[in-house]
């Protein structure tokens, strides 16, 4: 007998939707602004969203950091800050995560309508300042999942490494780097 987990909170959703935007892309959403880290007031975010209409208080903060799967945001120690953990496209943001050497390989999932490109351009940021990469399978399709049926790439990560691109392990262990050559590619694995 399987037993499937529970369907997400909608609810939650929403409002950790609304998070992530503030916290990783528009803090001016929520009138806010972010320090070089990524920190800002628990309490100025609590009331950024009131005023832009978003249901938020420390208890719906506390559930959705409770949540299973990946965590995307941290409490400081004495709770009165909140950060997105990577994910930022905002210039305010410049996370010092000290560089780390990654394991031989590491996995990006994305979906098939992008692998022309993934293969001539390699795996660029985007709107973010890095490539996010997991360590383990369950993960990357997961993040390909998002977009439609995932393909996981697999990336030769310690040849990167070696080669003088730098990797970064955010607290929530997603893999950073700049950005993934076409030749570090392989693995174009449907799933």
């Amino acid at each position: 007998m399987t037993t499937e987990a529970p369907a997400p909170d909608p609810d939650l959703v929403k409002v950790s939707t609304f998070i992530s935007l503030v916290l990783r892309h528009r803090p001016e959403a929520a009138g806010l602004t972010l320090d070089r880290e990524g920190w800002t007031a628990t309490d100025a975010l609590v009331e950024g969203a009131r005023r832009a209409g978003v249901a938020l208080d420390r208890a719906v903060i506390d559930r959705i950091l409770a949540q299973p799967g990946k965590r995307r945001f941290a409490l400081s120690p004495d709770g009165s800050r909140i950060r997105a953990l990577q994910g930022h496209s905002t210039d305010a943001v410049a996370r010092d995560l000290p560089a780390v050497a990654p394991p031989e390989f590491l996995l990006h999932g994305t979906v098939a309508r992008f692998l022309d490109a993934i293969r001539v351009e390699g795996l660029k940021p985007g709107q973010r300042q890095h490539v996010h990469l997991s360590s383990d399978e369950e993960t990357a399709r997961a993040v390909g999942a998002r977009r439609g049926r995932p393909v996981v790439l697999r990336v030769a990560a310690a040849r990167m490494a070696r080669d003088g691109y730098v990797f970064h392990r955010a607290e929530n262990g997603v893999w950073l780097t700049l950005a993934v050559p076409p030749a570090y590619l392989d693995g174009f694995d449907p799933g």
